[in-house]
């Protein structure tokens, strides 16, 4: 198995476990969602201070206005999607608002669509074998989770559908800029701008927060670290649908982490899915 699928593959998995958890703090610690993103950004800065070091990477040309600029509408959009889509995540079921959640890559797809034809195929790709499977697989797996109480839209499921378009917004709007920075460099600065203006906003007491639940937060910022840092190396070598495409595996293993730890129900749909997404991947990687 390639490098091209293993990686997008590993972030996946990352992005279904970090899900769970977070699912899992919010609800059952009771935790405040202005504080609990504030302090999960902190503990996503403290994992990376030890790798930049290794890994620090800078082109003085992300410096120019334009750039700065670009790195102002990720962070802000960073700050609206992570609010959002906890609100959503403390209030509501992971099976109730994941059809919402599902919206994203089909956002990101659309974005990076629109984006190619503004900014050239070089940094979006612009290629039907890859496009198509992953429509399909994203429209498949929005319809396989959409029940009947799906239609009512409450308060809970917008904001997880707005959510899920800034999260796709800000992905697609890095692409423009990661070329200047390392995965982990552009991350830990996003993640340290992201965590600066939420404390200045949100004025969290890190107090509130016993050991336990600090070095649960911690765990889980390890976790979106491994996630983003690969979602970044898979924009930059493979492109963003493509990465995109084996991302989709992430709400598979969300499902089935909530029908483990969560003890919520999984339909059979939600297996028919999964086996359109393998299929659109194999036809992507073996077309």
């Amino acid at each position: 198995m390639s490098l091209s699928i293993i990686i997008p593959l590993i972030g996946a998995v990352a992005l279904g476990t970090g899900t769970i958890l977070e699912k899992i703090i919010l609800r059952k610690r009771k935790i405040n969602i202005k504080l609990f993103q504030t302090t999960g950004f902190l503990a996503i800065i403290l994992v990376m201070l030890p790798l930049l070091y290794f890994f620090w990477e800078f082109d003085t040309a992300a410096l120019s206005t334009k750039n700065i600029l670009i790195m102002f509408g990720v962070v802000t959009g960073s700050i609206i999607a992570n609010i959002l889509v906890f609100y959503a995540m403390k209030w509501e079921k992971i099976t109730n608002i994941e059809p919402a959640r599902l919206v994203e890559p089909l956002f990101t797809i659309g974005l990076a669509i629109i984006f190619s034809f503004i900014f050239g195929e070089a940094l979006f790709e612009r290629n039907t074998k890859v496009i198509i499977p992953a429509m399909i697989a994203g429209v498949a797996l929005i319809f396989s989770h959409i029940k009947k109480h799906h239609l009512e839209f409450n308060k809970y499921f917008i904001a997880a559908i707005i959510g899920s378009f800034f999260f796709a917004f800000e992905l697609v709007l890095s692409r423009l800029i990661l070329d200047f920075y390392s995965p982990i460099t552009f991350y830990f600065i996003r993640s340290t701008l992201v965590f600066l203006i939420s404390f200045i906003i949100f004025q969290p007491h890190f107090s509130k927060l016993n050991s336990k639940i600090r070095w649960e937060i911690l765990i889980i910022g390890a976790i979106w670290v491994l996630f983003r840092v690969l979602v970044y190396y898979g924009y930059l070598n493979y492109g963003v649908i493509f990465t995109t495409l084996i991302l989709m595996l992430g709400p598979v293993f969300i499902y089935l982490f909530a029908w483990k730890f969560l003890k919520e129900k999984i339909s059979w749909r939600n297996l028919v899915a999964a086996g359109i997404i393998i299929a659109a991947v194999l036809y992507t990687l073996l077309g």
